[in-house]
């Protein structure tokens, strides 16, 4: 209920104060859809960019969302697809098939089908259909 979701946040509050990238990405995505905060895409980013900086893969992932929606950060594909290959290149299947799009369509990056390929196809390994 609304109490456990106040006590998370506190936690993650406090994890994410202290440095703690996935208590940092959890914050960030509390603040993007406005559970037991109010709904602050821009705050969202902030903490997004402390974890992914800190080389979080979700929170690499989350952040490259923003910028390819221009969610809380100006829209900037190149910045997005930054983001998505360091989520990427960690494992992350999610950020593998929309990189793998942006290379296919040459959007944010120089369109490339054998690296759109590749992509897909680590994606898939990892259980991505």
């Amino acid at each position: 209920g609304p109490r456990d979701i106040r006590e998370a946040i506190t936690w993650y509050r406090k994890a994410a104060e202290q440095g703690h990238a996935p208590g940092q990405n959890s914050l960030g995505l509390m603040y993007y859809i406005g559970t037991g905060v109010p709904q602050d895409v821009k705050e969202a980013a902030g903490w997004y960019r402390k974890a992914a900086d800190q080389g979080n893969a979700n929170a690499q992932y989350n952040l490259g969302m923003l910028y390819e929606t221009g969610k809380g950060v100006p829209q900037d594909d190149r910045a997005a697809a930054r983001w998505y290959r360091k989520a990427a290149e960690q494992g992350d299947a999610n950020a593998q098939v929309v990189l793998g799009r942006m290379c296919a369509k040459g959007v944010g990056v120089p369109r490339d089908l054998v690296e759109a390929y590749a992509w897909f196809n680590l994606a898939g390994a990892g259980g991505m259909e």
